[in-house]
């Protein structure tokens, strides 16, 4: 059905431009705040865009949203501050400036110089600020742009060096060695709250792997993953103590072979078998098996490895009621290993690639296809492998560069917001959310599953960590101003408290008059916008 065109006689484009045109010309803006009276503020700081990118019509719906809370508190009768502010550090930022050079890993920032570096990405950050600025104006965004909140400059990140030292002498701020959401192409950690961001559905293989038990000829244990990238890297299989289990007997290519696995996870045995044994998972806890890969062995004399051992997390859900552990690549795994000190070796570089304990994958990335399939192939070859499926399940992908992320042990600094747990909860409640499920769904199921903020970064363009640690006796503090740093480390100026310049900065420890250095990492760009109403 063909449809006429509505004819009107006005010309929308020239009404707005009429209307911005009557703003600017009498400062309309500044007008809605000076007449409001002081003593009614309603303080509106804008969330920071980064303008080394161009402005999207996701940018348009948001500050819609945030433009019509700012004029309704105005008609209500407030003084409504609006301040912008430009966020300008960060992955955003690096990963922009890696594509115009050609970079793909950090050891290529290194070589290029963390200073030249550096100073493109500082260079980068106002790109677009001309194209953000007209569609500020062209959508009548009222905002001052005149005085923004800049992160990269020096009382910014003094300001926001005040607050970590407060969280510092608070004990809320410490160093850790747990899992971590990790990125291999950006080399880092991320935050939850990053993760969050990058998930999506993929199709990939899973794989029921047969662990043959010692001293038991044809006798295997089941183990079902979804990562057969960790296999390498498998010390232990974890089983429930009250789960039940069974013996079963089926041929394969003519020979009877024992599998184990829990009595409710019969379901994924293919073809005809016979159920020979049954008894409670802590009946078999402490049975020992074969490494999974001939040419892979990471027990050593001071921590045992491939055995059965009891743990909490295991349940019937999905799998076989058995879970392979590699401690290194998994919260649930990390945690086992610690308390039964099984070997915490890696197999996995921090490029995502296997290392020399994987001698015949070494070098290659682990979420590679092909690596994978070889992987499933010699478990195949070698009677390793029961079967293999595709598995669709939501991965999460980094933010940023939208690589696969690997759950990767590694050293950070933490936030520790678990202790604040309870209060955030709380204040939550109070919040008169629009919608009310925003509040009691999402973010407050957030809230309730919070872990501690992994804050440090291993990158280059960003608020450097404020923590120093002295080599001799070990005593470690948080510079929390110009002054302070100037006054421990002897330093007439500071001029830019970036890397590399704060890098060479060493103070005096004030406990053995031994040196102190920096502690290497940047801070997690989203604590520097956060940190907005502070600074």
């Amino acid at each position: 059905m063909h449809f006429k065109e509505v004819k009107t006689p006005l010309n929308y484009n020239e009404i707005e431009q009429n209307i911005l045109k009557f703003w600017e010309e009498n400062n309309i803006f500044q007008k809605s705040i000076d007449e409001r009276p002081e003593d009614k503020q309603f303080i509106f700081y804008e969330g920071p865009p980064t303008a080394n990118g161009r402005p999207g019509i996701h940018h348009v719906i948001s500050r819609t949203i945030k433009d019509f809370v700012c004029r309704y508190k105005t008609m209500q009768g407030y003084r409504v501050n609006r301040k912008a502010g430009w966020d300008t550090h960060g992955l955003p930022v690096e990963i922009e400036v890696e594509k115009e050079l050609g970079f793909e890993t950090k050891d290529q920032i290194e070589k290029f110089g963390v200073e030249k570096f550096n100073q493109k990405c500082k260079d980068s950050v106002f790109k677009y600020l001309k194209e953000w600025n007209e569609l500020t104006r062209r959508m009548g965004y009222w905002v001052d742009l005149e005085n923004p909140y800049i992160t990269y400059e020096n009382d910014y990140i003094e300001t926001v060096w005040w607050l970590l030292a407060q969280l510092w002498k608070k004990d809320l701020l410490y160093q850790g060695f747990k899992i971590l959401p990790y990125c291999p192409r950006c080399e880092t950690a991320l935050s939850s709250h990053e993760v969050s961001l990058g998930y999506k559905d993929v199709t990939e293989r899973s794989v029921t792997v047969k662990f043959k038990l010692k001293d038991k000829e044809n006798s295997f244990i089941l183990a079902w993953t979804t990562t057969p990238w960790t296999l390498p890297g498998n010390v232990a299989l974890a089983i429930g103590a009250e789960i039940t289990y069974v013996e079963i007997v089926q041929g394969n290519k003519g020979v009877d072979e024992h599998y184990f696995l829990a009595e409710d996870r019969l379901v994924i045995i293919k073809g005809d078998y016979k159920v020979i044994g049954k008894f409670k998972g802590k009946e078999i806890a402490g049975w020992e098996y074969e490494p999974l890969f001939s040419f892979i062995n990471l027990s050593d004399p001071e921590h045992k490895a491939y055995y059965v051992a009891e743990a909490d997390f295991v349940t019937t859900e999905d799998g076989t009621g058995v879970v392979h552990t590699a401690v290194m690549y998994g919260e649930d795994d990390y945690k086992l290993g610690t308390k039964i000190g099984l070997p915490a070796k890696h197999t996995v570089d921090e490029h995502g690639k296997f290392n020399n304990l994987v001698e015949k994958w070494e070098g290659r990335h682990v979420k590679d296809i092909e690596t994978e399939t070889e992987i499933i192939t010699y478990l195949y070859e070698n009677n390793r492998l029961y079967s293999k499926e595709k598995y669709t399940h939501s991965y999460p992908h980094c933010w940023r560069c939208d690589s696969p992320i690997l759950y990767y042990a590694k050293k950070s600094w933490y936030v520790k917001t678990t202790q604040l747990k309870d209060k955030l909860i709380e204040n939550n409640r109070e919040i008169n959310w629009f919608p009310k499920e925003v509040g009691s769904g999402r973010f407050g199921t957030w809230l309730e599953n919070n872990v501690d903020w992994a804050i440090s970064r291993s990158r280059y363009w960003g608020t450097p960590l404020n923590i120093w640690k002295c080599e001799k006796c070990g005593h470690s503090l948080a510079v929390e101003s110009i002054e302070q740093l100037k006054e421990l480390s002897g330093a007439e100026n500071v001029e830019d408290l970036h890397k590399p310049y704060i890098d060479n900065l060493h103070l005096k420890c004030p406990e053995c008059s031994g040196k102190m250095n920096r502690t290497p990492e940047v801070i997690d760009c989203w604590f520097d916008s956060g940190a907005m109403p502070y600074a």
